[in-house]
């Protein structure tokens, strides 16, 4: 993970603009400090400088995992984040041995295994890494700012900037650049602005999933045994189609999410969110909230369909503009693949631009490294969803015969430790898929099968 250090930079780029600024426009942002002598990034609502849910940010009131994965490009960027987690109450854990993880009949087999899980709420996270970011001395943020628009050439071949409207005042304002960076989430304007501009938008493909789910806050007392660990229920598709998640974060908090596929939604007045709980194949997730006190309202989240886009497919891209995150995918949350991912995005173009890549050939580069970056989650979220018969999109081939594979996979888990560790390097986003097809894996999933 050789990138170039922001003390070293020696790089004469000048400005880079980043349009977005939650996890994944910070985590691009660090990235471009090592580049560029001056990072802004521009951020539509208002940025307080502590841990909070912002207006445009609904997914960040709900349980997120983040993958061992993208921690440890986290504290490849900030060292100090482990103890800045830890000091803000967050759980720092051994990712195998502090696991209650219900799946298949049973409970994966615990060990200890040389990764680290991280649990707290999405707000802190992302505070103490803008905090970490916007202590560098070339990086600064316009938040309360929206973009209208792309300036470009006028042959409309490059993106010199946008134009920028600081919702407070009105101002309407061209904000110029070498470089920018669309990180704004699946809402992102730019296959539309790319038609105007005249390209070709990107292809696109989406699985419809129809996931609910909803969470609630509940005390956490430390003496119970399980108060540090992190606890998940996955169903046996295609049977059974509920899912429940429960992470101690800070503040001695549980975060609870529970919810399902295709329309077996939970209800979220505080009886029938109850019910569902209890009725999750899953026990403790009922029996801790039965003897704790709620510390927050019943709150629903609803995702219709995993979206990628695919800019790699595209022959033509305008020079100094590149798109990242969920921008360019955004997975069914329910996997916790997002911030990883965004985050392994950024590292990757972090190593393009220390290899000098010529301009016009950055996008293409970059666009082909993010989607190797991307190919991986898709298809674990993407294989787990078409378990479903009532899941539509493009479905990859052999989807049935791998997955009857990987069911076999998941009930040696719940045996075998060697199965369980391999599983979870591909979970974490640290191995490929195809690692658990290694002959040493594979018999002992037949011989545990």
């Amino acid at each position: 993970m050789k990138v170039a250090e922001n003390q070293k930079n020696t790089n004469q780029r000048g400005q880079a603009i980043v349009l977005g600024g939650s996890l994944g426009g910070l985590m691009v942002a660090r990235a471009l400090s090592n580049h560029y002598e001056r990072v802004t990034i521009i951020e539509k609502d208002q940025v307080e400088r502590q841990p909070c849910s912002r207006k445009g940010q609904p997914q960040t009131r709900h349980l997120h995992g983040l993958l061992p994965g993208g921690l440890n490009v986290m504290l490849h960027y900030f060292p100090d984040l482990k103890d800045a987690l830890a000091a803000n109450g967050a759980l720092l854990a051994n990712f195998a041995q502090d696991m209650i993880w219900y799946t298949h009949g049973g409970y994966r087999k615990r060990f200890e295994m040389d990764l680290t899980a991280a649990a707290m709420s999405r707000p802190l996270l992302e505070h103490l890494i803008r905090e970490r970011v916007l202590a560098l001395p070339n990086v600064e943020l316009m938040d309360n700012t929206s973009v209208k628009n792309l300036i470009s050439t006028p042959d409309q071949q490059q993106i010199t900037g946008v134009n920028i409207q600081l919702t407070e005042l009105g101002k309407v304002m061209d904000l110029h650049a070498d470089l920018v960076v669309d990180v704004t989430g699946r809402g992102s304007r730019t296959p539309k602005w790319l038609e105007e501009l005249g390209f070709e938008a990107p292809s696109v493909s989406e699985v419809k999933v129809n996931v609910a789910y909803a969470t609630r806050m509940y005390k956490r007392d430390p003496l119970d045994p399980r108060s540090t660990n992190w606890m998940l229920y996955t169903p046996m598709a295609p049977e059974e189609m509920r899912f429940g998640g429960m992470f101690p974060v800070e503040g001695d908090r549980w975060m609870l999410t529970v919810g399902g596929w295709h329309g077996d939604h939970v209800g979220c007045d505080e009886a029938a969110f109850n019910e569902f709980v209890r009725q999750l194949p899953m026990p403790e997730f009922y029996d801790i909230i039965s003897n704790s006190e709620p510390l927050s309202e019943i709150i629903p989240y609803k995702y219709s369909h995993s979206l990628r886009r695919h800019y790699e497919k595209l022959k033509k891209f305008p020079l100094g503009f590149l798109v990242m995150g969920d921008a360019v995918c955004s997975f069914n949350p329910v996997y916790g693949q997002g911030m990883t991912s965004a985050s392994m995005q950024a590292i990757e173009l972090d190593k393009l631009l220390g290899k000098n890549i010529p301009e016009q050939h950055l996008a293409h580069r970059f666009f082909k490294e993010a989607a190797k970056v991307v190919d991986i989650p898709w298809q674990l979220a993407v294989g787990e969803d078409f378990r479903y018969s009532a899941t539509t999109g493009p479905k990859p081939a052999g989807i049935g015969v791998i997955n009857k594979y990987v069911t076999r996979v998941h009930r040696a888990t719940l045996k075998d430790p060697v199965v369980c560790d391999a599983f979870l390097r591909v979970m974490s986003l640290l191995k490929a898929p195809t690692s658990l097809f290694h002959p040493k894996i594979f018999w002992r999933v037949m011989w545990a099968g």
